[in-house]
């Protein structure tokens, strides 16, 4: 038997790209790459039945549980536990074409090349995408898996609310992903993700690849700072009760404190909301969100 005949089946990486283009296309960003899919919106069900399809094409047996999760796994003979792959396939109001997806669908595709080379395997292989991964609509992130793996109950993440008031479960509803499943879901054999980097390490190194150690924790507190507002134009300097100059102050302080810690240490102020928001108004209130991440649980609390 040759080389050739005994070797494992390459993945078709031209179909993985058409299926990110074309999932790409839903809530595109007119100008540029990115598109936008907040999780539970009209584009995010759009993606869901966008995936949905690709994975009923395989014959897959999809399982969709309480808070949205969707789960697609090789039909089996028997319970046996499968080998999970997946991600998210929401984004931020900004988001990339390539973050969460390319999890997704690279799972997809490993089991497409699987199928169609007929591979026998010892368990099935199953591929997921969770609910409000980014947790840009509905806080906290990773909400969705956090529920999956029994962190959160379904009547707590119902529960949960955007920043206009609309609750988590209606939403789930209104876009046909309230599932029957329960959480917390079927603990599969394995989990593995493939994610892009998000960051600039590899490619300033030279590195194609990496092998993830850790993961960061992550922090999340929004702060409130209370001043008085006043006309820009008649308030002395000395006489300012100003909250944006604090907030201000407080963002540089917490990029300095990241700096000083060093190591995977890294902070950002990344919303800041000041009212009454005027050009010609000292701000008598700003809100302001402060996001901590490090590796390491006792340095980032």
């Amino acid at each position: 038997m040759s080389v050739a005949e005994v070797s494992a089946p390459r993945i078709d990486g031209d179909r993985l790209l058409r299926r990110l283009d074309e999932l790409a296309t839903i809530g595109a960003i007119e100008g540029t790459r990115g598109c936008s899919r907040l999780a539970l919106t009209d584009a995010d069900r759009a993606g869901r039945d966008l995936v949905v399809a690709w994975m009923r094409e395989l014959g897959l047996e999809l399982a969709v549980d309480a808070v949205g999760n969707v789960v697609a796994t090789q039909p089996w003979p028997d319970d046996t536990a499968p080998v999970l792959m997946g991600s998210h396939i929401d984004t931020v109001a900004t988001g990339g074409r390539y973050d969460g997806n390319l999890g997704v669908l690279a799972g997809l595709e490993v089991i497409e090349t699987v199928l169609t080379a007929g591979l026998a395997l010892e368990r099935p292989l199953a591929v997921a995408f969770f609910t409000d991964e980014e947790g840009a609509r509905f806080p906290p992130d990773m909400l969705g898996s956090l529920a999956y793996v029994g962190g959160m109950t379904v009547e707590e993440a119902h529960a949960v609310t955007d920043r206009d008031g609309i609750r988590l479960g209606d939403e789930l509803a209104r876009i046909g992903y309230l599932g029957p499943e329960p959480c917390p879901g079927r603990p599969p054999h394995a989990y593995v993700e493939l994610h892009i980097e998000q960051g600039p390490v590899l490619e300033e190194t030279g590195h194609r690849i990496g092998a993830v150690t850790g993961v960061q924790g992550i922090s999340w507190r929004e702060f409130t700072v209370t001043g008085q507002s006043n006309h820009a134009g008649t308030t002395p300097m000395h006489l300012r009760h100003d909250a944006g100059h604090v907030a201000a102050r407080v963002a540089v302080a917490v990029r300095e404190l990241a700096r000083e810690l060093g190591g995977a240490q890294v902070a950002t102020v990344g919303r800041l909301d000041l009212h009454p928001d005027l050009v010609n108004v000292v701000a008598g209130q700003a809100v302001f969100t402060v996001d901590l991440r490090n590796t390491d649980e006792a340095t980032l609390r």
